[in-house]
């Protein structure tokens, strides 16, 4: 594996019920390369999300290490943390986000203008990820005159304004149907290769697992299963890998 963007070691993540911990991660060892994407997989109370949270620095681990960058995310304090997920991470969840009084461009510039970032640049820097995402023409669209996957187009290009080191996806094509999964699982791919962007994405879309790279399976809160993507998108026994993950 080349250069890891992302990597977690013996990462564990305990929640109180009452008086009993419930583990919700139990020792997970993860690199994430940069420029890969990685499909996370499992079924319902896996870990999946909480996996995404502690590397996205909304959560603290109970145990072991997570690394972006080289930065211990784990060990920041919240001011750091907040100055973190500005700078370091993107996020895309499955519906979309945007603010809805702001037109497509102007949601796009929201992350840089926090980080302040000067308005010229804000401007063209968003124009620039409107286009990658073939929204050009609509920029000035509000969300409510953009259909599901075209806001969702916006929200990943949002995600990546301020240049993150990894963006993180939960369950991006949820909402969507087969036709717009698949249109932004093609942008993903070509901001692979234009933005040299790495993604993690949460999914249990068998559209989006076959144009990852990698892709592993967790249950009960560890990882069980890990299987490459060939460039035909095809896993080996792939159906089969894809079954035994999600049931």
């Amino acid at each position: 594996m080349s250069e890891a963007v992302v990597e977690t070691v013996n990462l564990e993540r305990r929640y109180k019920r009452g008086k009993f911990p419930v583990p919700a991660l139990n020792g997970v060892d993860l690199e994430v390369a940069k420029g890969e994407i990685l499909g996370i997989i499992g079924p319902s109370g896996s870990g999946k999300t909480t996996l995404l949270n502690l590397i996205g620095g909304l959560d603290r681990p109970s145990k072991g290490t997570v690394k972006v960058d080289g930065v211990e995310v784990s060990k920041l304090e919240d001011p750091q943390l907040t100055d973190y997920r500005l700078h370091k991470v993107g996020f895309v969840f499955q519906f979309y986000n945007l603010i809805p009084t702001l037109n497509a461009v102007e949601n796009v510039e929201l992350p840089m203008g926090l980080a302040k970032v000067g308005p010229a640049e804000q401007r063209e820097r968003a124009l620039s990820l409107l286009e990658s995402v073939g929204l050009d023409q609509r920029s000035d669209h509000m969300p409510d005159e953009l259909s599901g996957g075209e806001q969702q187009r916006v929200a990943v290009a949002r995600a990546l304004a301020n240049h993150p080191s990894v963006v993180l996806a939960d369950e991006p094509t949820g909402d969507l149907d087969s036709k717009s999964a698949k249109k932004l699982m093609e942008v993903l791919k070509s901001l692979r290769k234009e933005e040299h962007a790495t993604f993690v994405v949460v999914t249990h879309d068998p559209i989006v697992v076959a144009e990852c790279n990698r892709v592993c399976a967790i249950r009960d809160g560890k990882i069980t299963r890990e299987s490459r993507v060939g460039e035909d998108g095809k896993i080996l026994d792939h159906s089969r890998f894809v079954m035994d993950a999600l049931f």
